[in-house]
This record gives C-alpha cells, sequence and structure tokens, in this order.
C-alpha cells in the first residue's frame, strides 16, 4: 500500500517536471518528513532540479508543487522549504491500509537472487560464549529481514573439525586418557569446554605434547585412521549437538552444517594450492605461502606447514570458492579481529583468482558491564549463561509486576521476555559499534523489548476480551480518523518501506526502531482512545488487530516472540 501512494506521488512529479526545460534521473526516492506536521511523504527532487536551472531549490520546490496534479488519494501538495511534501488524505487511506494488511503484511515481492549467508561457526572445542553471540543474533536477524525483503536465503555454518582445538580434544581423550562424560557441565558442549580447557593447561605445561598434537593432525587430514576420523567426527558432532541446543533455544536455526574437512578430503585445497604454484605465486620458507605485498598486504597468505598439512586459512578459501558456486551472493558475518583475513581472501579472489570475492559484514564485539556475571573459573560466560542469567530476571521483575501469577505460568513468558530482552538489545546498534550489554536497559518494562512485547499482550487482550470475530468485521463508512488514529495508520503503513530499506543495507537496527515507533503509537492509542464499547468500536478492533499483525511481524525479523499474555 505504501509503495502504491509512493508511485502515485512520483507520477505526479514526474508530469510536474515536463513543465521544465530539462531532464533529470526518473528513478529517485521520496522519505518520510521527521515531522508528520510537514506531510506524509518528501521529495528533494527540487535539489536536481536547481542543478540544471541554476535557481534556488526553494523557489523551485513552490512552483513544481503549484504544477502538481494531486492524485485522489492525497489531500494536498505543499512546498515546504526546497521539499514538495504530499499529505495523505487518511479519510480514504486509513480503510484502504487496513484492508491491504494481512498476516503477511512486511513480505515484498520475490528477487531472483540467491544469498548464502554464513554466520556463528564458532569452533566446536566447547559452548558458544558472549563473544559469539552478536555474530548469532545479527547473522540470524539479517537472514530474517532479506527473506521478508524477497530475497532467498541460505544459512550456513563452517564447521572447524580439522583445528587444532578438535585435535587438542581428541589428544586429551587418546593420550592423556580424560573422557568427555566426566567432565563438569549439564550439557556435553560444556564438558567437552572443560576437557579442552584441562588438556590446553597440560600443553602450556609440557611444550613438547603439542608435536603429539601436530601429529595427530596429520594423521586426521591424510584420513586413512578411520579409528581416529570416528573420534573426530563424535567430538564435533557431540558439541555441535550442544551448541545447535543453545541456537536453537535463541530462535536460530541454520540450513547446512558444512565441514571443513570435505574441501580436503575431496581435492579442492590440492587444487587451490596447485594452481597458485602454477600461475607462480607460491614462495617457500619452511611453510608455503602467498606473498601479498605487492597488493599491499604484508602479511602472507600461508597455504600449508612445514609438515605438509593445509591451515584453516586454505581450507577457508576452498570453502569460500566452493559456496560462491551455491548461490548468486556470498555474505560472510565476522568479528572485526578478521579484517585482514577478509581482506587477503578479497585479493586473492580478485587479483589471482579473478572471481568474485565474497562480502563481508564485520561487526565490533559485546561486553558485560563489569561484575554483572561472574565468569566460570575465569574462562568465559556461554551464551547458556547469558540466557539463564536474563531469564532469572525477567522472571523476578513478571512476579514483583503479577504476584498472582504462578511459577508454572510466569516461565514461559520470561522466557519470551529474557531471549528477547537479548535479542532485541543486540540488534539495536549498527554492528560497526561496540555494544555494552546492560541489563537495565535490556531488560526495562517501560522502554526495553518487554514494553514492546507488552503493546502486543496489549493488544491480544482488547481482542480477546471484545469477544469478537474481528475477520467479520467491517469498517464504519462514517469514521472520520482522528490524530491518534491516523498516527497509528500512518506507522503501520510505513513498514514495507522500512523493510525494503533495511534490507538494501543489509542493517537491521532501523527495525528495532521501527517496533519501538509503532508500539509507542499503539499505546498512546489504546490510552487515549475507547475501543470496546465505543461508536467505533469494530472499526478500531480492525484497527487495533492490523497492529498486531505488524507488530508482530516485525519482531520476528528480530526474532523476538510476539506473547499474547504477560
Amino acid at each position: 500500500m505504501y509503495f502504491e501512494i509512493e508511485k502515485q506521488a512520483k507520477d505526479a512529479i514526474i508530469k510536474a517536471i515536463d513543465n521544465f526545460d530539462c531532464e533529470i534521473d526518473t528513478d529517485f526516492k521520496l522519505e518520510f518528513p521527521p515531522n508528520p506536521d510537514l506531510g506524509d511523504l518528501a521529495s528533494t527532487i527540487s535539489f536536481a532540479l536547481a542543478k540544471q536551472l541554476r535557481r534556488a531549490p526553494d523557489g523551485i520546490a513552490e512552483e513544481l508543487a503549484s504544477c502538481i496534479e494531486v492524485p485522489e488519494i492525497f489531500e494536498k501538495v505543499k512546498a515546504v522549504g526546497p521539499y514538495v511534501n504530499f499529505f495523505v488524505d487518511y479519510s480514504k487511506f486509513s480503510k484502504m491500509l487496513l484492508d491491504y494488511v494481512t498476516d503477511d503484511y512486511g513480505q515484498l515481492e520475490k528477487v531472483d537472487e540467491k544469498i548464502v549467508l554464513e554466520h556463528t561457526s564458532a569452533n566446536p572445542n566447547g559452548p558458544l560464549h558472549i563473544g559469539h553471540v552478536r555474530n548469532s543474533i545479527f547473522g540470524d536477524s539479517l537472514t530474517r529481514l532479506l527473506k521478508l525483503a524477497g530475497r532467498d536465503v541460505e544459512t550456513q555454518y563452517y564447521v572447524n573439525d580439522m583445528g587444532r582445538q578438535i585435535a587438542i580434544i581428541v589428544f586429551g581423550i587418546t593420550e592423556l586418557g580424560l573422557k568427555i562424560e566426566d567432565q563438569e557441565g549439564d550439557k556435553i558442549d560444556h564438558k567437552i569446554g572443560r576437557l579442552y580447557f584441562k588438556t590446553n593447561q597440560k600443553l602450556k605445561e609440557d611444550e613438547s605434547l603439542n608435536s603429539h598434537v601436530d601429529a595427530i593432525i596429520k594423521r586426521y587430514e591424510n584420513g586413512d585412521d578411520e579409528q581416529l576420523n570416528a573420534l573426530f567426527k563424535e567430538v564435533v558432532e557431540s558439541c555441535l549437538s550442544g551448541i545447535k541446543e543453545t541456537l536453537h533455544r535463541i530462535n536460530i536455526n541454520h540450513d547446512d552444517f558444512v565441514w571443513e574437512g570435505q574441501f580436503v578430503r575431496n581435492g579442492d585445497v590440492d587444487s587451490l594450492v596447485d594452481y597458485f604454484t602454477k600461475e607462480g605465486f607460491v614462495r617457500h620458507d619452511e611453510v608455503t605461502y602467498i606473498d601479498l605485498i605487492d597488493f599491499q598486504i604484508e602479511k602472507e597468505f600461508v597455504l600449508r606447514r612445514s609438515d605438509g598439512s593445509s591451515l584453516y586459512s586454505t581450507r577457508d578459501l576452498a570453502y569460500h570458492r566452493w559456496k560462491a558456486t551455491q548461490g548468486d551472493v556470498v555474505l560472510d558475518i565476522l568479528g572485526s579481529d578478521h579484517k585482514l583475513a577478509a581482506k587477503q581472501i578479497n585479493v586473492i579472489f580478485k587479483e589471482i583468482l579473478r572471481e568474485i570475492p565474497p562480502e563481508v559484514i564485520f561487526y565490533e564485539f559485546i561486553t558485560l558491564p563489569e561484575g554483572s556475571m561472574s565468569t566460570r573459573r575465569g574462562v568465559f560466560i556461554s551464551v547458556d549463561e547469558l540466557v539463564d542469567e536474563a531469564v532469572k530476571r525477567a522472571a523476578s521483575e513478571i512476579e514483583s509486576r503479577n504476584p498472582d501469577l504462578t511459577p508454572e505460568e510466569i516461565k514461559p513468558i520470561a522466557e519470551d521476555i529474557g531471549i528477547g530482552a537479548i535479542r532485541f538489545f543486540i540488534n539495536k546498534l549498527s554492528p560497526e559499534k561496540h555494544i555494552t550489554f546492560k541489563w537495565d536497559e535490556a531488560l526495562s518494562f517501560e522502554r526495553g523489548c518487554a514494553s514492546i512485547q507488552y503493546a502486543h499482550a496489549r493488544a491480544c487482550k482488547l481482542l480477546k476480551k471484545s469477544g469478537k470475530d474481528v475477520s467479520s468485521l467491517e469498517i464504519a463508512d462514517n469514521w472520520d480518523v482522528n490524530d491518534n488514529e491516523q498516527d497509528l495508520v500512518r506507522t503501520i503503513a510505513k513498514f514495507p518501506q522500512v523493510v525494503e530499506d533495511s534490507a538494501n543495507k543489509m542493517r537491521v537496527h532501523n527495525i528495532t526502531q521501527y517496533c519501538q515507533d509503532l508500539a509507542n503509537s499503539f499505546n498512546k492509542f489504546y490510552k487515549e482512545e475507547q475501543v470496546i464499547g465505543s461508536d467505533l468500536e469494530d472499526t478500531r478492533l480492525i484497527l487495533v488487530d492490523k497492529a498486531r499483525v505488524t507488530l508482530r511481524n516485525a519482531l520476528d525479523i528480530l526474532g523476538v516472540s510476539a506473547p499474547e499474555k504477560m
């Protein structure tokens, strides 16, 4: 519906430009004015005209506005400084919008583009920790956004099964006699993390043991030792099962788990190294590497260790070449500490392989305020612990506000609020900005995610209280849309445009602001307008239902549940 009225406004502007002796690019966008008193849509077209006509944009805007044939859906068109602003006729538009909003509202038309998006990809040597959680949440939320915007998206988790960390765990099991089941922890990924930590401590105490780990890596890469292969597989799959459980709890699922070992086993790594050698890019100095100094990168790209075994970087390069065959766009979500590695891969793809490099979105890390959570033996704070803490704090807040609720009633609500608080707070900032996770802000029922979820619950409660089947109701012909209704209609109407703009920028933080704006608009309407028992009861119930649907769909982009009761 928004795109339709935007098109009408654009067509009216383009037609009016015929009165000026110039040509301009007609592929322009309209904006939302900062204040609704200034209109509903604004055009900056007068700036483009000013360059050609060599006149002040204010005067051009005034003249252009006077030439525009106002489409029926608009009340008026007015020049506001250098802007040409359109004012919607809400007596006509409101009914059209409410008729337009359906359960899949916000879903844009399909785009002929497949994106292979890799996120999380944590080493399977222990549970996910707080350093991983932003990668997972941003990657998943971006996936949801892109799918709503019509893209075909496949998510992948790249499994580092050949890394040194897994070999250390296998060494602990085979040569130190450690057993996974004997370690501390309620989940298997935590037990594996404890085993890894203990084994690593042994290696620090006796560095000569590192040669044993090197030998295990070499044997596993050769692939001839079936017993060793089976043990590696068991360790990795066991840890992944715990990681998947954590991800599932915070509403994240991957389409595919791609094991790096396959690119060694199928010969892709050898083929890459042979190609680089044949083309004259390979150097040897204990290790086999590509010198990137001619491409303004001082750090060499190591292909093989001195014993001939491959490195993560080489296997990652092979993975990215394969990944490029799986879709039109390859997109990686990486921490800012991976910028050098990403730059190396970018240069190798563009300058050596002559292929399109992957796109990368970097994120800064998340930290907790000092003393807000204790670490487990000083090793790390797991995502499981972070979520447990959020749910516990949410339960305490719910109990204080609703003392009549039983623990059984509180538990699912606390889960929704606690997980929603984490996902919403992390999505609030663009990935380039560092986050300090603040419990009071994240779990605030007044200004945090819980306040938005509460708006949705309010809408559900109101609809249930009415006892009516909203789908059978009709909008009153005499609906004179007041200011609060108009503001809510306007905010609902913006949703598809917010989805499109955010998807084009590949960022989700504007979705969090939209959720807050919509919740604020609904709450104002809820507090100031009578619904049940009013002369416009049916119409307002429809408006409440459409706000509910829009808020639910917006929260879903962020992976946040929309509770029906709080």
